[in-house]
């Protein structure tokens, strides 16, 4: 699969994914020297002579080494841990945005506040420094929403809202994947996550606005083999079966992160999705030319 960002839990660009790789550190740091001080003891006791602890002594290091000791690094622990539960507040002005997992792409669609919302498909970007409220939905199967730079891994269930607000600390692309398997394509059911300066980002969001190129053949072409009545390109068509392609040519990947967005590999696409991408839901085109094909990918490519 195209991996047009990192994905590691290591390489974080949210708070909580940050927090969180934090504690990972200190929790493997822990359990190396528990492991260490077991086998200590186990060394120690095999090379002792017999009779060398009362049992005065060892009931006094059992209490010791397996209650008291035990209790305290665990209740550290917890007390250490309790702050990361407490959710990060959003307040009403803040950005939010839906997601909606579908077999087997992203459905996105921003809601500033005061403002009309805009969708998008297949691409998450966040403003650096501003809290964001993800609303995780599925519109028909169990999906799972996971971007490990940027937060915990949260389920999506049909009929049902999950929120996870995020807050990312630093700019970049990065990559995100469906954890929960849906179907044939699940392992094909990526996308980019692009965290943006907050000028770069209200630019980038005021752009998303502006309609897309709808004259000449790539548009004609694309109406008349039918492609409208799935997907949505603004002023063209308002479909909203399949990813919206308005400002497709502005994604860095094709069929939601599997492949680098390519105009050799946007052509095939649009003729043999299905053999690029089993399980997809959209028809192939064998009676459509190359060459007419080259032309409905020229034209979305203009959109940007």
């Amino acid at each position: 699969m195209f991996g047009s960002g990192r994905q590691s839990a290591f390489t974080t660009f949210g708070s909580e994914a940050a927090w969180l790789a934090g504690l990972t550190g200190w929790m493997v740091l822990g359990a190396v020297v528990i492991a260490a001080a077991v086998g200590g003891l186990m060394f120690a006791a095999q090379r002792s002579r017999e009779g060398a602890l009362t049992h005065q002594q060892g009931m006094r290091l059992v209490l010791w080494a397996g209650g008291v000791v035990p209790t305290v690094v665990l209740l550290t622990l917890l007390i250490a841990t309790l702050p990361a539960m407490r959710p990060i507040a959003v307040k009403p002005d803040d950005l939010r945005v839906t997601v909606t997992g579908e077999q087997f792409w992203w459905r996105v669609r921003y809601q500033p506040a005061g403002q009309a919302a805009i969708d998008d498909s297949n691409e998450l970007r966040v403003p650096v420094g501003r809290n964001v409220e993800l609303l995780l939905e599925a519109g028909d199967v169990l999906h799972s929403f996971w971007v490990p730079g940027l937060a915990g891994k949260l389920d999506m269930v049909p009929g049902r809202t999950n929120k996870l607000v995020v807050h990312a600390t630093r700019a970049g692309r990065f990559r995100g994947q469906c954890a929960e398997f849906c179907g044939l394509s699940h392992a094909l059911m990526a996308f980019d996550v692009v965290a943006m300066e907050p000028a770069a980002f209200d630019a980038w969001l005021a752009a998303r606005r502006t309609p897309a190129p709808v004259g000449g053949d790539g548009a004609r072409l694309f109406a008349a083999n039918g492609c409208g009545g799935c997907h949505t390109v603004a002023g063209v068509s308002e479909a909203a079966i399949g990813p919206n392609l308005t400002h497709l040519g502005s994604r860095a990947s094709l069929g939601a992160g599997m492949q680098r967005r390519t105009h050799a590999n946007l052509v095939r696409f649009i003729k043999q999705a299905p053999t690029v991408k089993p399980g997809a839901r959209m028809p192939a085109y064998p009676q459509l030319t190359n060459e007419d094909a080259a032309t409905i990918a020229r034209w979305l490519e203009q959109s940007k």
